[in-house]
Parts: C-alpha cells; structure tokens; sequence
C-alpha cells in the first residue's frame, strides 16, 4: 500500500482530484490532504468533503492571499509535512497549467510546493522542519496538466465526487460569481438550462456549473476521447517511466 499526499491550492483541488483519492483509498493507501491558503469559513466544508472522499483530516497551512513567496520561512511548513507524513506520491498543480493561469497565486505555489519537495529529501533545517527524518518523494502527479500522460479510470468513484463537491458551498458561491461576471445567461444557460432558477443563489448555481465541468472533463478524457477509459480524470507524472520490459 502507498500513502499519498494531496497538495492543494485553495481546497477545491481535493474534490476535483476525487476521483483517484476516493480510489486510492478504497485501495488501502493511506492519503492525507493539505490546503495552502483558504479562508476560514471554507475550512469546516473542506473537510467535510474530504470526509466524504475518505480522507481523515486536512492540514491547512495559512499562507494568505496575494502573499506567496518561495522564502525558508515560507517552505518550513510544507517540508515538516512532508517529512511527517513520508509520502510515495505526491499530487500538486501542474506548474506548466499555472503558467497560464491568472487566478491569483498560481505560479508561485506552484514553485513553492516544487522546492519544498526539493529540500524535504535532504537535510535543511531540521529542527525547524519538526525533527523529522528527511524524506525525497519518489513520485509527483500534476492535476489538471496541461499535456497529460495518464488518465485514471474513475466510473466507480465520479459520484462520491460529485457528492464530497455539493459541501463546498463557499467556493461554489465563489465560483458562480466569477463566472457570472465573464459570461452573459444565455451563455450559461447552454451549460445550465435552468440558470433563471439558480441565478439569485450562487451557491446551486456554482454546484450545478461545477458538476457539468466534472462530467465534461471525465467524459473528455473517457469516451469523448482516445484514452480506453470511461470516466477518466488526467494526470501528468512527472520524469520518466521506468519499466521493466514493455507491457500492455
């Protein structure tokens, strides 16, 4: 069995990379989830949908927005967590997707959770770091990528996804308002047929918008698309694969 650490920018990362934590866990890997920055009245719903997922608790780091920095001081935190929970796999952004992403914040996470993975293997600041033995994480996956090359089946576990994602009312509510301000209601009601209904309570008009972006990613990269999976969510691994003879 693996154990696995989940790290997130905002918290939402959590439920979109649902469907292989969920399947992670039914597997018996041990998986653990940690939130950079967030505000504190998502917390308590981040939780309660990594609850759903099946992760038994979040670290959250309290990094604050508009105020990444790649410092020491700013690494200290991720690296005791890092040494603490001895991870096989790591999860993150894909640092190439937040090249290009101008949500606030994108770029430098990236880069910091990068260089924090960078030190954890070795032996910087140990007694600030919580005393922990180093750790060098074997295996990253990028969520979301750019260019993917690898998809993870998730038929079995999209629901509980969909599920773990109704709790996160806050960034829902956030999100529909975002979205609001770039696309008129016409547009979104070729998304959301009854956006008229939903257009006063951001919270179901985020939830229903964010439930047609799930089905049409794991479509996109299931049966919409080449892979062989049905419901796929895409990954990138990052460095080669190393095999011991070429299979199937």
């Amino acid at each position: 069995m693996a154990t696995v650490l989940m790290l997130a920018s905002f918290g939402l990362e959590i439920v979109e990379c649902g469907g292989a934590l969920a399947k992670a866990i039914k597997a018996g890997d041990d998986v653990h989830a940690a939130v950079l920055m967030s505000r504190p009245e998502s917390q308590s719903q981040i939780r309660e949908a990594a609850g759903i997922l099946g992760i038994g608790g979040v670290d959250f780091l309290g990094v604050k927005y508009g105020e990444v920095v790649v410092t020491p001081e700013a690494k200290e935190p991720i690296v005791e967590l890092v040494r603490r929970t001895k991870p096989d796999v790591v999860i993150m952004q894909d640092p190439e997707h937040a090249q290009h992403d101008l949500d606030p914040d994108r770029r430098m996470i990236a880069l910091l959770y990068a260089e924090s993975l960078a030190v954890a293997g070795r032996d910087w600041r140990m007694a600030e770091c919580g005393g922990h033995a180093p750790h060098p994480v074997p295996t990253i996956y990028y969520m979301t990528p750019s260019r993917p090359n690898c998809i993870v089946e998730i038929s079995d576990t999209f629901a509980i996804k969909q599920k773990a994602l109704e709790v996160l009312a806050f960034q829902l509510a956030f999100s529909a308002e975002s979205i609001k301000r770039r696309a008129d209601v016409d547009a979104i009601r070729s998304i959301v047929e009854n956006v008229d209904e939903l257009r006063d309570d951001n919270t179901r008009l985020g939830l229903a918008l964010h439930q047609q972006f799930d089905r049409a990613l794991a479509l996109y990269h299931g049966l919409a698309g080449h892979s062989g999976a049905v419901l796929g969510e895409a990954y990138r691994r990052e460095g080669a694969f190393v095999l011991e003879r070429l299979t199937p």
